[in-house]
C-alpha cells in the first residue's frame, strides 16, 4: 500500500506530465496556425480550439499570445542553431566556421520571424521595440551558450570576444527589420553583411 507522501508525489508528477502535454499541444498548434494564417489573424480562441483545451487553460500556461509566439520562435531557432553548429563543425578553418555559423543563424532568425509573424506586423506593433529587444536578448544568450559549449569554438575563442561577435552581428541583422522594405532589400542587406561586415567582425574577434 502506498503511503500518503507517495500518493501526493504521484499526483504531483501526473499533474506535471499533463501540464507538459498541454504546453506541447499549444506550441504545436501555434506553430501550425501562425504559419498557415499569420500571427495577427490567429486568435487565442483558435489556438485553444486547435489544441482541444479551454481558453482558460491556455491562459493558465501562457499569459498572452505574444508569449506563446516568443516560445515558438525560440524553440524553432534553438533547433536550427544546434543543427547549424553540428554541420559547420566539419570546417577546419575557425574564421570560416564562425562566419558561416553566424550567417546561417542570422538567416534562420530573419526567416523564421518573417514566416511566423511578419516583419510588417512587428514594425507596426506598438510594442515592437520591446518585443524585438526580448527576442534579441534571448537569442544572444542562446547563441553564446551554444558557442561556449561547442568544442571547436568554446576552447579557442574567449567568451568576451564571442559576445562581441554575436552582439554586433545580431544588432545588424535585427536592424534589417526596420530598414528593408522588400525581399530584394533583404537579399541586398545579407549580401552586404556577408561580404563586407561579417569578415571584419570575425577578424576582430580572432585578433
Amino acid at each position: 500500500m502506498c503511503s500518503g507522501k507517495a500518493i501526493i508525489y504521484f499526483a504531483y508528477k501526473t499533474t506535471c506530465m499533463e501540464s507538459d502535454k498541454v504546453i506541447l499541444s499549444i506550441k504545436k498548434s501555434a506553430r501550425e496556425l501562425f504559419r498557415r494564417y499569420g500571427y495577427n489573424k490567429t486568435s487565442v480562441n483558435e489556438l485553444a480550439k486547435h489544441s482541444k483545451i479551454a481558453k482558460a487553460t491556455f491562459y493558465k500556461h501562457f499569459s498572452s499570445k505574444e508569449l506563446i509566439l516568443h516560445e515558438v520562435l525560440m524553440d524553432y531557432i534553438r533547433e536550427n542553431v544546434q543543427d547549424i553548429l553540428d554541420k559547420n563543425v566539419r570546417e577546419k578553418d575557425l574564421s570560416t566556421f564562425l562566419a558561416n555559423t553566424i550567417l546561417r543563424v542570422s538567416r534562420v532568425t530573419y526567416t523564421v520571424c518573417n514566416e511566423f509573424v511578419g516583419w510588417e506586423f512587428i514594425r507596426e506593433s506598438a510594442n515592437a521595440q520591446e518585443y524585438l529587444k526580448t527576442l534579441s536578448d534571448d537569442l544572444e544568450f542562446l547563441l553564446l551558450s551554444s558557442f561556449i559549449q561547442n568544442e571547436t569554438i568554446g576552447q579557442t575563442v574567449p567568451e568576451e570576444r564571442l559576445t562581441f561577435l554575436i552582439k554586433s552581428s545580431k544588432n545588424i541583422v535585427f536592424s534589417f527589420a526596420f530598414t528593408a522594405v522588400t525581399e530584394a532589400d533583404v537579399r541586398k542587406n545579407f549580401i552586404s553583411f556577408q561580404k563586407e561586415i561579417l569578415p571584419y567582425l570575425v577578424q576582430a574577434t580572432l585578433m
